[in-house]
């Protein structure tokens, strides 16, 4: 049975966007298969808000099968349109186990008139209504009076209202505007969701558009900067300086240069706020003179033009509406967090909590990882802190309360980098190893631990500033509690430290590693696929118990399939016996742990090939965590399955250390990044 929420609105500029994402991403936390649907829409154009919200969500299906009628079909016959939104849902409904249902818009329908459409899907569709109530410029007796009208609309129209949330309350009204709900609407759950500075911004893209404009200058990612203010610099340039504010864009008349440029250096410098952009408008050109040297600056602060002038620039500009769109990632962020901090959709569909369908997507597997990591609360840190990467990875860690973060490098250059990029780390601790206090004891800690390898103390006072030798021997003294790093350096400049100061548990020999291989509608865990080449038999029992420690860590059953080309007793020679000796040294190490092997890689993972093969044991068919006899084998059975199958690799995630040190590729992208920080959390809370 599918369970389904209705979120609605009777009115427009509701916030609706932001609950939707907040709403989606604690269904997909809940596991099954996630699908949005949309009953009213626009007919000429993809819808935005389904763009926005369905590649979040688990479905199986695609937009067009996510859409109901147009605006058109439910003015031309409302009761037909009804009947067909609701045809087209149940056929979207079988394929999914939670669906949740954004109602319309308010295009171009009379407010009432269209909430009483949205009701009478609601109603006719089963799902219960939760309704959000704008309550930007209103009293908590206004908000009230709103919900207790839209809630009884919806009861008229026989729909079941599960929850009322007013949004966008002003701070100082939350305690009371609660207060206000809970005895006004004392038979229907009530949230209060506070304003949001970030949601509430419009982007620099929002500015383009609302003014007719055209990208002159800087790079187009930062479009999606928030404006988190409008200065009209009509005035002389030590007055434009003094009331720049951090994330801040400034309209200046094009042939005001000297503004322009003043404004340009402050924002990459160190002394000013950091701007989201400039718009120049009037239309006037630059003067050959001062193009040339703006050309030269290496602009990335967004530059828009617009012919306007500068009355109506301004007032269109503070007119424009904040939108989220796909690339907003700090909006999708604090959209997300504000929702979780308020309500919790597990309270409110209990059943939906208890739904077993067995499928752990890509996608549902990283939202626990992101839960997991938040509640570790956990200090990384990251040696390449001037690496892109790393800060764009950074400014979502941070944004999204995954980790608190240690940067490594020269604080002044980060924070220019950063700034260039768009990016917020003012919550990041950034350490320069050459000049930290902590140096000249981390070089006698590092002599002393390294004597008997002849390292002396001058040695060492040149090796700890190696941001990856600094980095493991802040973890060592417990001032972070993980580290990530190789996004620029090999995986050897990443262990190496780490087995000279941190070393291995003591029932570990060797390190290793396992990559959690999410495929669709499951994770599954290879080790090792990263670090050992031809680990002995005692090491891949070793191997295997281990990543069957980390793989239960991480909400992934364990069943360890030894893989070989051989299954079961049919085949000899010395690779097969070395699997076949691991195995038994694993179930006389770790009796409890289901163990299978030597068997090859279709008969662990495929049930109709086990059944022929070995149809009597516990694991074929069914592995989860599948150990490969060498680093050959390995490597290139994850990156074929990676390739081949769209699967999304996470790892390595490196085993056996005292306190977790993680190594990424030189090709991670940030979305890598985020979840080998999130991993590196979760494993530091077992170890603190």
């Amino acid at each position: 049975m599918t369970t389904s929420l209705y979120l609605a609105s009777a009115e427009s500029r509701s916030g609706k966007s932001a609950v939707a994402l907040g709403i989606l991403e604690q269904l997909t936390r809940l596991g099954g298969r996630v699908g949005v649907f949309r009953p009213i829409v626009q007919g000429d154009v993809p819808d935005p808000l389904l763009g926005l919200l369905l590649p979040r969500a688990t479905s199986p299906l695609g937009a067009d099968e996510a859409l109901g009628v147009t605006y058109d079909r439910v003015h031309a016959d409302p009761e037909a349109a009804i009947g067909e939104v609701v045809q087209r849902f149940h056929l979207y409904a079988e394929e999914h186990d939670n669906v949740l249902v954004v109602g319309s818009d308010f295009t171009d329908i009379p407010g009432p008139t269209e909430f009483s459409v949205n009701a009478s899907v609601a109603a006719n569709i089963g799902a219960p209504m939760m309704l959000v109530v704008p309550a930007i410029n209103r009293a908590p007796e206004d908000v009230l009076t709103a919900a207790q009208l839209n809630v009884h609309e919806a009861h008229i129209r026989h729909a079941e209202v599960l929850a009322v949330i007013a949004n966008r309350v002003a701070e100082d009204l939350v305690e009371q505007t609660r207060s206000v709900m809970v005895d006004g609407l004392p038979d229907t759950a009530s949230y209060v969701l506070p304003t949001n500075a970030i949601l509430a911004a419009p982007t620099v893209r929002d500015l383009m558009l609302a003014i007719g404009g055209e990208l002159f200058l800087g790079d187009e990612s930062l479009l999606d900067q928030e404006a988190m203010d409008l200065i009209v610099a009509g005035m002389t340039m030590p007055n434009v300086l003094e009331r720049l504010t951090d994330g801040a864009v400034v309209i200046c008349p094009a042939d005001r240069e000297e503004v322009l440029i003043a404004t340009l250096q402050a924002h990459r410098a160190s002394t000013f706020p950091a701007l989201s952009g400039i718009i120049l408008n009037g239309g006037f050109p630059l003067s050959p003179q001062v193009h040339r040297l703006v050309e030269g600056l290496d602009v990335q602060l967004p530059a828009v033009t617009t012919s306007h002038g500068t009355f109506t620039t301004a007032t269109l500009s503070h007119g424009a509406r904040p939108r989220i769109q796909p690339g907003s990632h700090r909006k999708i962020d604090e959209a997300i967090g504000a929702v979780a901090a308020s309500l919790d959709v597990a309270e409110l569909l209990p059943q939906a909590t208890t739904r077993a369908s067995g499928i752990v997507t890509p996608l549902m597997f990283e939202h626990r990882l992101t839960e997991w990591a938040r509640e570790a609360d956990s200090t990384v840190v990251l040696p390449e802190g001037s690496e892109e990467r790393i800060l764009r990875a950074a400014d979502q860690l941070l944004a999204r309360g995954i980790a608190r973060l240690t940067l490594l490098g020269v604080e002044e250059e980060i924070r220019a980098r950063a700034t260039e990029l768009g990016l917020r780390l003012d919550a990041a601790t950034v350490v320069d190893p050459q000049t930290d206090p902590r140096r000249a004891a981390f070089a006698e800690q590092y002599a002393e631990l390294r004597a008997h390898r002849g390292v002396t103390l001058d040695q060492a006072n040149d090796t700890v500033v190696d941001p990856a030798y600094f980095g493991t021997l802040m973890v060592l003294n417990g001032d972070a509690d993980g580290m990530v790093s190789g996004s620029i350096t090999t995986t050897a400049h990443t262990i190496r430290p780490a087995l000279e100061v941190i070393k291995t548990v003591d029932a570990a020999s060797v390190v290793s590693s396992v990559f959690f291989m999410c495929l669709a509608d499951q994770v599954l865990v290879y080790g090792d696929c990263a670090i050992n080449p031809d680990p002995t038999a005692e090491q891949l029992a070793e191997i295997a118990i281990i990543s069957a420690r980390t793989a239960a860590q991480f909400g992934v059953e364990p069943r360890v399939a030894m893989l070989s080309y051989s299954t079961g007793g049919s085949g000899t020679g010395a690779d097969v016996d070395k699997v076949r000796r691991a195995t038994e040294l694993v179930r006389q190490q770790a009796p409890d742990l289901s163990v299978e092997g030597p068997i090859q890689y279709d008969a662990a993972v495929d049930a109709a090939v086990a059944a022929t093969k070995l149809k009597d044991s516990t694991v074929a068919g069914r592995a989860t965590v599948l150990i490969f006899p060498d680093l050959n084998t390995g490597n290139n059975t994850y990156k074929a399955v990676q390739r081949s199958a769209s699967a999304v690799a996470i790892g390595p995630v490196l085993q056996g250390l005292r306190m977790p040190v993680n190594d990424l590729s030189r090709g991670a992208t940030v979305r890598d990044i985020i979840n080998t920080v999130a991993i590196t959390a979760i494993q530091a809370k077992e170890t603190r």
